[in-house]
This record gives structure tokens, C-alpha cells and sequence, in this order.
């Protein structure tokens, strides 16, 4: 119930842009008339819905990979192996060491360069998704490794009196309390990916922000791109809920 109040003003607020932006004389001469003003920003909502899509697409893979692959890391950061976590540790150096526009192009042209295979299309939709969940996957496994640290030692020992394996006590016992560690963490570096999706043009992946600095160049105004910054944050609100529930849930193990 408290939510349905912050969906009303944010709906309303995004009903008084046309008029706003009429005022200021930051919609075309051609639309400058309240009802001209809102479909003029139905025109530009039509043409971004494209690229809505496939930033939801690059943010939903890289999610789907990126967390599980992320644990894996972990993983291997923490082995006994000293070679594993040696090079585990040179990995997430160079993942978080370099930027990730920089990691989307050696993706996307290294094959080309190196192998000499044929740059398509649809390889770039797969280079994007490969180069961010490369990228995040590192991040989340520093991410876990500390909320599985934060366990206290005497859990692994109480596991240990009750007979439970090592894969018993990190899933029954580990896992729940790592994730209610490693929440608030996590939550900011979706709300990141969000933005960050838009660094996909390196490499001229099609998406909103992409097509509305298009816009915004084709009108020689920049409204389009206030228009998906409200994409952008309208995502992050659903995505800063959705995690605050799942926090809550995961309260219980505080008591």
C-alpha cells in the first residue's frame, strides 16, 4: 500500500513532461501544444522501446551468468590450490583493474584479431553478454567471498558436531548467511549494471541509450535522453524494491 502513492507521483510527474518541457521550449516547434508535447514523448517512448528491450536482455543475461559463474570465482579464490587462487586473484585484478568498455571491445574484436573469425551480427549481442558477465561475474566473487568470511568460525564447528559435510554445512548453513550478508553489496552493483549497460555502444550494441543519443542528434535536442534517463531510473527503483523485499526475508537469521 505504501508503494501505490510513489507509482502515482512518479506516472503523474511523467504525464507533466510534455507540458514542462513545452514551457521551457525544450520540445520541437512542431509540438509545442500540450497534446502535441505528449505525443511527441510517445514518439520518442515508441522509438526507444527497441533498445529498452535489448538493455533488458544484455541485464537479464548477464545477471543469469554472472552471479552463478561469481560463486564459482569465489570458489576458486578461496582454494588450497595456491596456482588456482594465484590465478583467480590475476583475473578479478584485471576485471576490476581495466574498464569495461575497454574488456567489451578485446571480447568482441579479439577473435577477429587473434583467430581470424568473422565478426556477425549476432556475435556482438553474445560479446556484450560474454564481456559483462566476465566483468560482474569478478565483482560478485569478491562480493561473496566476503559475506562467506563474515560467517562466524563457530557455525563451521557446530556444523562439524552435527555431522554435516562441507557441502551440508556451506548449503544449510553457509549459503543463507553469506546472502544476507552480501545483499546490500549485491543490490548496488545491479543498480550499477543497470547504468552500465549503456557502455554497450563500444562496441555498436543496440540499445536505449544508444538509440536515444540518435535521437537526440536527428532533433537537435537532448530531451530523449532525459526521457531514458527515466527508464533508467524507473529500473533501479523496481530493482532497489525487489532486493529491500528480499532483505526483509532474510532478516530472520538475525535472531
Amino acid at each position: 500500500m505504501k508503494k501505490k502513492p510513489i507509482i502515482a507521483m512518479f506516472l503523474f510527474g511523467l504525464l507533466l513532461i510534455p507540458a514542462v518541457l513545452a514551457s521551457c521550449g525544450k520540445i520541437p516547434a512542431a509540438s509545442s501544444s500540450g497534446g502535441e508535447g505528449f505525443n511527441w514523448l510517445l514518439n520518442v517512448i515508441s522509438q526507444l522501446s527497441s533498445g529498452i528491450w535489448a538493455s533488458l536482455m544484455l541485464f537479464a543475461f548477464t545477471i543469469i551468468f554472472s552471479m552463478p559463474l561469481g560463486l564459482l570465482v569465489c570458489f576458486a579464490r578461496r582454494s588450497r590450490f595456491k596456482v588456482v587462487e594465484l590465478i583467480t586473484k590475476f583475473y578479478i585484478s584485471i576485471m576490476r583493474g581495466t574498464p569495461l568498455m575497454l574488456q567489451l571491445i578485446v571480447v568482441y574484436y579479439g577473435p577477429y584479431y587473434v583467430f581470424k573469425i568473422p565478426l556477425t551480427p549476432q556475435y556482438r549481442t553474445y560479446a556484450a553478454i560474454i564481456g559483462f558477465a566476465l566483468n560482474y561475474a569478478a565483482y560478485f566473487a569478491e562480493i561473496y567471498r566476503s559475506g562467506i568470511e563474515a560467517v562466524p568460525k563457530g557455525q563451521y564447528e557446530a556444523a562439524k558436531v552435527l555431522g554435516y559435510t562441507r557441502a551440508q554445512t556451506f548449503m544449510k548453513i553457509v549459503f543463507p548467511q553469506m546472502v544476507r550478508h552480501v545483499i546490500p553489496p549485491v543490490t548496488n552493483e545491479i543498480i550499477t549494471l543497470v547504468k552500465d549497460t549503456s557502455l554497450a555502444f563500444a562496441i555498436t550494441y543496440i540499445e536505449m541509450f544508444t538509440i536515444a543519443k540518435q535521437l537526440a542528434a536527428a532533433q537537435s535536442n537532448i530531451m530523449p535522453l532525459f526521457v531514458a534517463g527515466i527508464f533508467y531510473y524507473l529500473f533501479n527503483l523496481i530493482v532497489s524494491f525487489v532486493m529491500g523485499r528480499i532483505e526483509k526475508k532474510m532478516n530472520y537469521y538475525t535472531h
